[in-house]
């Protein structure tokens, strides 16, 4: 929409060379363990950005956007996902 008054807000958003990832916000990253979860989707569909994914394999996390808010982890109710400390790649 190029005659959009809120057109040029965000231009950084725009540009395919460099995009607006978020992941490298998070101090604390969700873990899912294994033993505990049931694949029952919960915390996909509750993931406010979408990052989680339930496929064939299990769970599926994109730590570019993930922002470890910890949502999946509160509301697992078989307190199968937990936050743990983000841990720099050294």
């Amino acid at each position: 929409m190029p005659n959009s008054p809120h057109a040029n807000l965000a231009p950084h958003l725009k540009c395919p060379q460099r995009p607006l990832t978020t992941g490298s916000w998070r101090s604390m990253r969700p873990q899912v363990q294994v033993e505990k979860c049931n694949l029952c989707g919960l915390c996909d569909v509750l993931c406010p950005d979408g990052v989680i994914k339930l496929t064939a394999a299990g769970l599926t996390i994109d730590w570019d956007y993930c922002k470890g808010c910890g949502i999946c982890a509160t509301e697992c109710y078989r307190q199968a996902m937990v936050m743990v400390e983000e841990v720099a790649n050294v």
